[in-house]
């Protein structure tokens, strides 16, 4: 077998192979053997019909199509082993030749992953802050408390105000006709919530226990029932009760109830270190992150349209599954979100183009540095991955082997090794 390579832009490469006839022959004898022992032809048992008769039966295009298979992947694989191509996306094959009696040559169209320029990704220059916790965000901790143990009291003779709740009794009416699902009983709107139609919480603003008002509203021209679209009603509101939130004293009878605490002093100096462990852990993820994110705008590559849409592809389907471990369908998913596949793999673009670009970067880091990964290393991330999933040690290492997949095991050491060389040699201002 030979083959000769062209560019044909910064991505695509086109290889020419050519397979001698001799292989060409004994691809067809394989061809053969295989389909005989697949077809039946009444007279013969299977693997023992004559070719002539095979023949007859496929046609001779059927027996070179099973022989051109048989030849083109190893020899396509050794084309991309040989210029040291590695592809992003399947080929595209053009056969030029394809006769028993002749050399097989064929066209195989890839686009190659590219090679990326590296600037600089070590000793880059980054701050390091840390957010301070203050005594505001300390209270406001306390008070998120306080309100998650609030009760709700009936607001003896109040006009509803903003963040009220309204126990009420409602009915719609469009064109004087009352319309199916807009109506309740007992109903406990949140004033402020945007739960209800736009305009219709701020009409019931003022409003006593008692009282019955009229609220007109226009329906959303985008409104999910397409006969209410854009249309005015009238909703019949009877307040029954105005509600509001109690909240709890900021005693330290409050915190015992509430915490393993006994003062609020106590509760607030706890509140304090899990802020300051939480601002640290952010600082240094964000400190992480921007390492890479300085490394990977320094380097310079140009990326394959294919390589997004995969990755686009990989994010969407990492999206389904997730939703689908919470009991949701991705389809149900758009629609909640109002937005369709389309908008969907828009949406996901820049972040996909960014997540290959620092792939790159970390694999070209990975070459630069002649970096490697140990037996211990590796022990360590199938410890790590066992843990997440509570499994055992040995029975991942066994589906890890058995799927083929030990190469992607090294594949994300080595990335983490890269990231932690790059931040590593950050020097911190």
């Amino acid at each position: 077998m030979k083959a000769t390579m062209e560019k044909i832009d910064n991505h695509k490469v086109v290889f020419e192979i050519e397979v001698p006839q001799v292989e060409v022959a004994k691809a067809v004898e394989k061809a053969y053997r295989k389909l005989s022992n697949k077809v039946n032809i009444p007279g013969f048992r299977k693997g023992k019909t004559p070719r002539r008769i095979l023949e007859m039966h496929i046609g001779k295009e059927a027996l070179l199509d099973e022989a051109f298979e048989i030849m083109a992947s190893p020899a396509y694989a050794q084309a991309l082993e040989d210029n040291k191509i590695e592809p992003v996306s399947r080929p595209h094959i053009d056969v030029v030749t394809l006769a028993e009696d002749k050399d097989l040559l064929f066209k195989a169209t890839v686009v190659a992953k590219p090679e990326i320029a590296l600037g600089q990704y070590k000793g880059l220059k980054i701050a390091a802050a840390v957010e301070e916790v203050t005594e505001e965000k300390i209270n406001a901790e306390v008070e998120t408390m306080r309100n998650s143990h609030a009760k709700m009291v009936v607001a003896e003779d109040a006009v509803i105000e903003d963040g009220d709740f309204a126990i009420i009794d409602f009915e719609g009416f469009v064109d004087g006709v009352a319309f199916p699902g807009g109506d309740g009983k007992a109903y406990p709107l949140q004033i402020g919530s945007n739960t209800f139609i736009p305009g219709f919480e701020e009409q019931v603003i003022g409003a006593k226990a008692g009282s019955e008002i009229d609220v007109n509203v226009t329906f959303p021209a985008e409104y999910h029932a397409a006969d209410l679209a854009g249309k005015e009603a009238v909703f019949k509101v009877k307040v029954h009760d105005v509600k509001r939130k109690e909240l709890p004293a900021l005693d330290d009878e409050f915190v015992k109830d509430v915490s393993d605490f006994n003062t609020v002093e106590e509760l607030k100096a706890d509140i304090k270190n899990k802020l300051e462990k939480a601002a640290s852990e952010k600082a240094d993820r964000d400190f992480r992150n921007e390492a890479i994110k300085q490394a990977v705008e320094n380097a310079t590559v140009e990326i394959p349209d294919v390589m997004v849409e995969d990755r686009i592809s990989k994010m969407i389907e990492d999206l389904g599954a997730n939703l689908e471990s919470r009991g949701m369908k991705l389809d149900d998913y758009m629609k909640y979100m109002n937005t369709d596949i389309t908008a969907l793999r828009q949406n996901y673009h820049e972040s996909a183009v960014a997540n290959v670009k620092t792939d790159l970067l970390l694999e070209a880091v990975v070459k630069a540095e002649a970096l490697e990964v140990s037996t211990e290393e590796v022990d360590a991330e199938i410890a790590t991955i066992a843990k997440g999933y509570g499994a055992e040690i040995e029975d991942v290492k066994a589906i890890i082997n058995g799927q083929g997949k030990m190469s992607t095991v090294f594949d994300s050491i080595l990335r983490k090794k890269a990231a932690q060389l790059i931040i590593d040699s950050v020097e911190k201002e």
